[in-house]
């Protein structure tokens, strides 16, 4: 198994341009299965093809750059969580990607949705999402989000702070309900992965550490308080996590929290949940674990240690996001210009320009996050060369593919393909450079729908108010 790191080299080293994970291959049409959504191929005339559409027609439908996503596919991928985690509560989570239809395919999935922002709780509750299976994430959630949660009367709440738990108590003595918790905790586990999403170290801003003794300490206070009803832990390691280890530490320490709880209060807790963060392919280097091996391995770690410490096996919950709609997504992009840039020592690299970049895909920019590449519209015979594709901003970081092998004859005018773009592209894209963000559509039997509409200008200048004295509302 390959446990890839997200956070690649941000500079090259000239000598060997190419990363070591990156091998030439023979064919350059070839499409590599783990990275490209099921319903992906190159028809006869060697243009891929998406959901039973090509993307010229794609293109021509919806322009470019656009999300799209494989309809087929997230509908079987949400089928094996829900099928492998079959005892287990499976909550979406939300921030990967959410959207008015998005929700209503997740809800007819079966699965729970986790959200953390009032804005999207507000989706889901205008998709007409069960209240009821909402789970509220969020490190500084403020008196309007936990408001509309109360009142909405969202399954649970995650608290992840003192101020947090004071502010609920005042909200629901306000309002006259009692909130159903959990207490978000940080196991000190360091996760294989980029600094910026490992979560269960105690130097961050999440939750309540168990090594210092806060989390007992909110537990307890959540028990004890008449407006606050104490359900069980939640426990999040990180994000594009490859194997189990790093569960297998968290749920050690947080039944043994199940352990403390018990002692202190005579009283078993009802629920765990081990979060989510469980990685995809990117690259064809990328090794996921399937849903299957997941589920068997953390029922087993989970049973295991609650014999050791003698309690009960408790409702558990998992909330996978990315693991889900990731790899059902593919980004679509016009190329607008090539360059072949020398490196000196014999070796070169093609940069190829694309109308989208940063604005539309944060993450390689971000933290180095590697993706993979194809031209999209048709095959080639031509010699694959080391390739880079990059943005239309005014950002030397602006990249988007740091390193491919890519047809020597891609021009101006050509489709490049960008698979495993389903999560964290649409829900972390901005407007740099004043940049509309692209559309989502899905495909499926041929058939193209909107689930978000492309921005436009329009759109942009909307929020611009001319400074006019007094306009402050």
């Amino acid at each position: 198994m390959t446990h890839m790191h997200v956070a690649g080299g941000i500079h090259a080293d000239v000598s060997s341009p190419a990363p070591l994970w990156l091998v030439k291959p023979e064919d350059g049409n070839a499409l590599s299965e783990n990275i490209w959504s099921s319903t992906v191929y190159r028809q006869g005339d060697g243009e891929m093809s998406i959901g039973g559409m090509k993307v010229s027609q794609l293109a021509d439908l919806v322009g470019t750059p656009a999300y799209v996503l494989d309809e087929a596919d997230f509908t079987e991928r949400a089928r094996r969580w829900t099928r492998a985690f079959a005892d287990w509560t499976v909550f979406y989570a939300g921030k990967a990607f959410i959207s008015k239809g998005f929700a209503k395919w997740i809800l007819k999935a079966g699965m729970n949705l986790d959200v953390c922002t009032l804005g999207e709780l507000t989706v889901a509750l205008r998709a007409g999402f069960d209240p009821a299976k909402i789970g509220m994430h969020g490190n500084n959630k403020t008196v309007a989000e936990l408001r509309l949660g109360l009142e909405s009367q969202v399954g649970r709440i995650i608290v992840d702070s003192p101020d947090e738990i004071g502010r609920l108590e005042a909200l629901a003595q306000e309002l006259g309900v009692v909130a159903q918790v959990m207490v978000r905790v940080t196991t000190g586990v360091e996760a294989h992965t980029h600094e910026y999403i490992a979560t269960a170290h105690d130097d961050q801003k999440f939750g309540f550490a168990i090594n210092s003794g806060a989390a007992l300490v909110a537990m307890m206070r959540c028990y004890h308080s008449p407006r606050l009803k104490l359900v069980g832990i939640h426990s999040h390691i990180g994000s594009q996590i490859f194997d189990t280890d790093g569960f297998e530490v968290a749920a050690k320490r947080t039944l043994r929290l199940f352990q403390q709880f018990r002692e202190a209060t005579g009283e078993q807790m009802t629920e765990l949940d081990l979060g989510g963060g469980f990685g995809i392919a990117y690259t064809k280097e990328d090794t996921p674990t399937e849903p299957e091996e997941l589920a068997t391995r953390l029922r087993e770690i989970v049973e295991h240690e609650c014999r050791a410490y003698g309690v009960s096996v408790p409702k558990l919950s998992i909330e996978p996001g990315r693991a889900i709609v990731g790899p059902c997504g593919t980004a679509l992009y016009r190329v607008g210009t090539t360059k072949d840039v020398d490196l000196g020592s014999g070796h070169a690299r093609r940069y190829i320009s694309v109308d989208g970049g940063m604005s539309d895909n944060i993450r390689p920019a971000l933290y180095g996050a590697e993706y993979a590449a194809a031209l999209a519209n048709r095959a080639s015979k031509a010699e694959v060369i080391l390739s880079r594709v990059v943005g239309l901003h005014c950002e030397s970081g602006d990249i988007l593919v740091r390193d491919e092998f890519l047809p020597s004859d891609v021009q101006p005018g050509d489709l490049i393909a960008v698979p495993a773009t389903g999560a964290y592209s649409r829900s972390m894209a901005g407007n740099y450079n004043h940049t509309p963000r692209p559309p989502v559509v899905a495909v499926k039997d041929g058939q193209v729908s909107t689930l978000i509409r492309r921005e436009t200008i329009d759109d942009l200048l909307r929020l611009d108010v001319d400074i006019v004295e007094g306009n402050v509302k």
